[in-house]
This record gives C-alpha cells, sequence and structure tokens, in this order.
C-alpha cells in the first residue's frame, strides 16, 4: 500500500529560527482565502480558538500582511497567538521565531542569518523540517491567496454533476491546493479550500512505491473511522478508487490512495511529503468528513483549469446525444449496433468478452420496450491528457418505476468518436 507508515520528525522549534520569513513583497490588504478574509485586526484575542478548518492558514496570512505593514509589534503578538492555539505548526512557529529574531536585527530574508543551518539529520526533504520545505510550504499558501479562481468558476472537468451527489472535490497539485464544492440546483459553488500535500516524488502514479499522487477523475470509496487507524494519519482517512479503470488500461500499479489527515505533532505536511497520499491538516480533513460521502468525485490535476460553467454546456449537450443515442441501441436489442459504441479494447468489471457482454447488454425486458428507459441522475467528468476521456454515471430507469440500475462508463475519444472502454454497474 502506498501510505507513510512511520511518523515525520518533529525539529526544534527554536532551531528553525533564522531571520525573516518573508520579503513580503505586497500588502495583502482585501485579499481573500477561502470562507474568512485575514484583515489587520484578525484575531487579536488571547483567550485559544477553537481548531476550526481553515482558520489557521487565515491567521498566518494576517500576521504576513501585519509584516507587510511595518507593524512588527502587533505581528509579533499576533504570532504568539497563533502558536498558542496550534502550537504543532511549524511553519507558525519559523514566523514566530522570524519575529523574535528581528527584534535583536533587521528583518532578512530566511536564511540570511550568518551560520544559519539545521542539523545533519534534518536536512533530508522526507523530514519536512528544513527551512527550504517550510519556504516552499509559505510560498505555495500565498500563491493560492493571490492567485484565487476566478469568481463563478468551476474546474473544467465538471462538465455536470448528479444532484445526489452533494459535493466535490479538486485537488491542484501545482498549488498545494485542495478545493471543496457544493452541489447547488444553481451549480457548483466553491465553499472552502485548503492548503494540501502530495508525493514526495511528486504526481503521476505509474508504479506501487513510487511515491507520487496519482492524477485524474476518482471517486471517495468509503470512510475510515481514525479509531482504527494508526494515530499517524489523523482525523481519520477517505480513499479513492485508484487505480481506476483508465489508469489500469495504461499497466498503473498501487492501492492504498486516500485523502488523510496528521499526527497529533504535526499540523501541516511539506507540499510534496507523503508516499502518494493527498493529506490536508485535521481540522481541514474534518470538514470534508463531515461533508463528502461515497462517490463524491475527486479531481486531481497537475493544474486545475478554471472555466464559466457556461463555457461546458455545448460539451455536456453533445454528450447527451452519444448517450441518448447508445442507450436507443440498446433498448433496441441492436447488438450490430451497439458494437460501434464499444472499443476494440473493450472490459467490464465481470471480464467477460466485448461480444459476450454486448449479447447480454441487449437483452430488454417487454415494459422497457413498450415504455422506454430514462437516464437519469448524469454524471460527466471530463478528463484530458495525451487522450480525451470522459467519466459517466447514471441511472437507467424503466419509465414509470422509481428506481433501476446505476452504471459508469469510461469512454475515450478515438477521432471524431467516442467509444466506451469500460463499464460496470455500480450499487
Amino acid at each position: 500500500m502506498d501510505l507513510n507508515s512511520r511518523h515525520v520528525a518533529r525539529a526544534p522549534l527554536l532551531a528553525l529560527v533564522l531571520g525573516a520569513l518573508l520579503a513580503v513583497q505586497a500588502p495583502l490588504v482585501g485579499a481573500q482565502t477561502g470562507k474568512n478574509s485575514p484583515t489587520a485586526k484578525t484575531n487579536r484575542k488571547t483567550e485559544r480558538a477553537p481548531l476550526v478548518d481553515g482558520q489557521a492558514e487565515t491567521r498566518l496570512l494576517a500576521v504576513y500582511q501585519t509584516i507587510g505593514q511595518g507593524q512588527h509589534r502587533q505581528a509579533l503578538a499576533d504570532a504568539e497567538a497563533l502558536v498558542r492555539d496550534y502550537p504543532n505548526f511549524q511553519l507558525a512557529q519559523l514566523v514566530l521565531g522570524d519575529l523574535l529574531a528581528a527584534r535583536a536585527r533587521p528583518m532578512q530574508p530566511t536564511g540570511a542569518v550568518p551560520g544559519a543551518h539545521l542539523p545533519d539529520n534534518l536536512t533530508s526533504v522526507s523530514d519536512n523540517t528544513n527551512l527550504h520545505v517550510l519556504r516552499e510550504e509559505s510560498r505555495r499558501r500565498l500563491q493560492a491567496l493571490h492567485a484565487r479562481p476566478p469568481a463563478n468558476t468551476i474546474p473544467a472537468q465538471f462538465l455536470t454533476l448528479a444532484p445526489r451527489q452533494r459535493h466535490a472535490v479538486a485537488i491542484d497539485a501545482s498549488r498545494s491546493r485542495l478545493y471543496l464544492f457544493e452541489n447547488t440546483r444553481d451549480g457548483l459553488r466553491l465553499v472552502a479550500d485548503y492548503y494540501a500535500s502530495v508525493g514526495k516524488l511528486g504526481i503521476d502514479k505509474y508504479v506501487e512505491g513510487d511515491q507520487r499522487t496519482p492524477i485524474g477523475v476518482y471517486f471517495i470509496t468509503s470512510r475510515l473511522d481514525p479509531r482504527n487507524l494508526p494515530e499517524f494519519y489523523g482525523a481519520g482517512a477517505l480513499p479513492i478508487n485508484y487505480p481506476n479503470p483508465l489508469d489500469q488500461s495504461r499497466g498503473k500499479t498501487g492501492s492504498g490512495i486516500w485523502l488523510h489527515g496528521t499526527p497529533p505533532d504535526q499540523f501541516a505536511r511539506a507540499p510534496q511529503a507523503s508516499d502518494g497520499c493527498v493529506v490536508l491538516s485535521n481540522p481541514d480533513l474534518e470538514r470534508l468528513l463531515r461533508n463528502v460521502e461515497r462517490a463524491t468525485p475527486v479531481i486531481i490535476a497537475p493544474e486545475l483549469q478554471w472555466v464559466a460553467p457556461d463555457s461546458v454546456a455545448t460539451a455536456r449537450q453533445q454528450f447527451d446525444t452519444i448517450l441518448q443515442a447508445w442507450s436507443d441501441a440498446k433498448l433496441q436489442g441492436n447488438v450490430d449496433g451497439l458494437q460501434r459504441f464499444y472499443a476494440p479494447e473493450f472490459k467490464n468489471a465481470a471480464q467477460q468478452p466485448r461480444q459476450q457482454w454486448l449479447s447480454k447488454l441487449a437483452i430488454s425486458t417487454d415494459a422497457q420496450r413498450s415504455k422506454g428507459i430514462e437516464l437519469k441522475d448524469k454524471s460527466y467528468l471530463h478528463w484530458r491528457d495525451s487522450n480525451e476521456t470522459m467519466v459517466v454515471t447514471f441511472g437507467e430507469v424503466t419509465k414509470g418505476e422509481r428506481s433501476g440500475t446505476t452504471r459508469r462508463q469510461y469512454w475515450k475519444r478515438q477521432g471524431e468518436q467516442w467509444q466506451i472502454f469500460y463499464e460496470g454497474v455500480i450499487g
């Protein structure tokens, strides 16, 4: 399984006190992050704050803002309060140390203090404790603040979601960012976004043990109770269905790819720190655990492309036409007509030969032929890399009835034609 099996060493906090954290090049006044906005007056209280999702990052960014405004005394007070509330937040500890050091010398870029170094046994990136990874974590968090998704846009992969899919998740590996969407009657709405870590060697997983995070279209398969897990996984875990049928068709291997939390002594991981999983801080993961369900779609992309919802309408309508033509051929019991929808390399969950699968698929009941079939709760997830793929989930219901069969198909564009290369019935 591609799961980390050991705790990451925790650095002595004062060993990370090596000068100023960042040369803040632009004031952050008015910038937004998730549902919270850092302001110069954020969290002046000294009482311990509840561990709310996104709050620690919001307060850290407020400290950056205050530093950028030259208010070092206030920034120091805010950093002390943040560390008191989140004592395992290593980046916040570094900021606090830098502010303390600045009382004795001018603020400088991280690592500029003569003799700045870490103990030799803490210089590995995989230890997640040296200055390089903390600076990179800081850069990614600030990048996400400055490069917010344009208002009222969605990732291009989400052509349409079924009403029963109440939420969706998209991960931008280039920004170390996970985006949580609510599926409303008016379409997808971004409700939160969080810093997230991926594999030590990056993304595009191919073989088991390669310490990479897979990219593609996935679904949450279950929810793992933290009481049944080592404390390394924090608040819990959400496994996804890697390798999916597209991965399998490409010969990819591995298992055990989860969205999970962090151990008690660590608030966050480095941007690239896992053995392939996606890792969030525990308060952020708890928000996901409260919202997402089995079969929630999860997109993991090298970089998300944000588009206006109307811009995918044409592609959605075109695929509606294709799927309806498939359904009509199936209802007519026309094996030859069905065959043109299936790729020569077609596979199915039962591992049946293509012709046997089609012969069985083309058998419809008298009620279905007389009443017709409705395709309901359609979900189209569009993936484009070296090939163009559509992951399609829908319900087949005989008209007049309440329930039917739920299918998932993987379609691949072959020139101007779309063909199914995998199909299965899901519960």
